[in-house]
């Protein structure tokens, strides 16, 4: 991707499928993980855009309550940044109706398509386009990680230093992409006999062995 100092940043991830010359397709997404709450949205629309404080948060606490209500037979909610709809699932396998009983039906997730209008809004400011966020380490596909045993050895290299250790420093030594390295660790902490125990302190997330936490409590 031909180097840029405006737009946003993105970062460039491997697909489940292959292109002519074997190696993954590729898809891009965000680069910035920032996230605004609520509380920032509303400080920005007072300062920026002249509205009173505190109005965004009365106006999305009042479309909580009332969408939900609206919603609660199955209907669909339409609005000018699009509409929302209840996503229901299953809790098995069922291949003939009658089978399923009304316990079986649950509220999976709430259904969110942004309206063309929304789309157009933030394409106005997409107008710089886009750039590559360049690592200051050689991320190499999970494949070739695995192939080579590199992971194994960071994981080892870093228990012997310290007792837990963030995503970031992980994803560095084992020159992996954060998003990639912490769907790793986080898959480790899985199962009946997980290989790591995931703790939160504050807003960062470091993971210990799982062995050696049940020693410790022993």
């Amino acid at each position: 991707m031909p180097r840029k100092k405006d737009g946003m940043l993105v970062e460039f991830y491997p697909r489940p499928t292959t292109g002519e010359d074997g190696k993954p397709l590729l898809f891009a997404r965000p680069a910035i993980g920032f996230k605004y709450n609520i509380r920032g949205v509303d400080d920005f629309c007072h300062k920026y855009r002249g509205m009173p404080m505190g109005e965004m948060n009365r106006l999305f606490t009042a479309f909580l309550d009332v969408a939900s209500w609206l919603m609660h037979d199955g209907s669909r909610v339409e609005t000018p940044i699009g509409s929302f709809a209840p996503k229901l699932k299953l809790s098995g396998d069922f291949t003939d109706p009658k089978q399923i009983k009304s316990e079986n039906v649950g509220l999976g997730t709430i259904e969110f398509i942004p309206s063309k209008l929304f789309i157009q809004e933030l394409q106005k400011y997409l107008q710089t386009g886009f750039r590559e966020k360049k690592s200051v380490v050689e991320r190499k596909p999970m494949h070739e990680l695995r192939k080579t045993g590199r992971i194994e050895e960071v994981l080892k290299e870093l228990f012997q230093e310290r007792n837990s250790f963030g995503i970031e420093l992980f994803a560095v030594k084992a020159g992996m992409k954060y998003n990639t390295a912490r769907m790793y660790l986080n898959k480790l902490c899985e199962g009946e006999n997980p290989q790591l125990t995931k703790h939160k302190f504050g807003n960062k997330v470091f993971y210990m062995s799982a062995a050696k936490k049940q020693t410790t409590e022993k």
